[in-house]
């Protein structure tokens, strides 16, 4: 992931506090990931990994961020590619079940 400063064309919301970005204002932009204020980029966003196939649950374009408390949701995330497929449910439930065998 490279984020570039860029002038914003147009205006838009950072990915990070969800508050607008002016046109002509600076900010980071990463292909695939948004844009966001050059002083939300020292900010952490804690990145989730998805329970059944390990990979970045995609925290920052969640429809749920502003919601989601991800030190409570721990490993229980899965990612937009996985949600995305016919059986998803179904793979939750064995993965949930594996990672937390008793």
């Amino acid at each position: 992931m490279s984020w570039r400063k860029i002038a914003m064309k147009f205006p838009g919301t950072c990915i990070i506090c969800n508050q607008k970005i002016d046109a002509n204002e600076t900010g980071l932009w990463a292909k695939g990931l948004g844009v966001k204020h050059e002083k939300c980029a020292s900010k952490e966003v804690k990145e989730l990994k998805c329970i059944v196939c390990g990979g970045q649950a995609g925290c920052a374009q969640c429809e749920f961020q502003d919601d989601c408390d991800r030190d409570v949701v721990s490993g229980l995330c899965i990612c937009k590619k996985c949600s995305d497929f016919k059986d998803s449910f179904a793979l939750y439930q064995d993965s949930v079940k594996k990672n937390f065998a008793r």
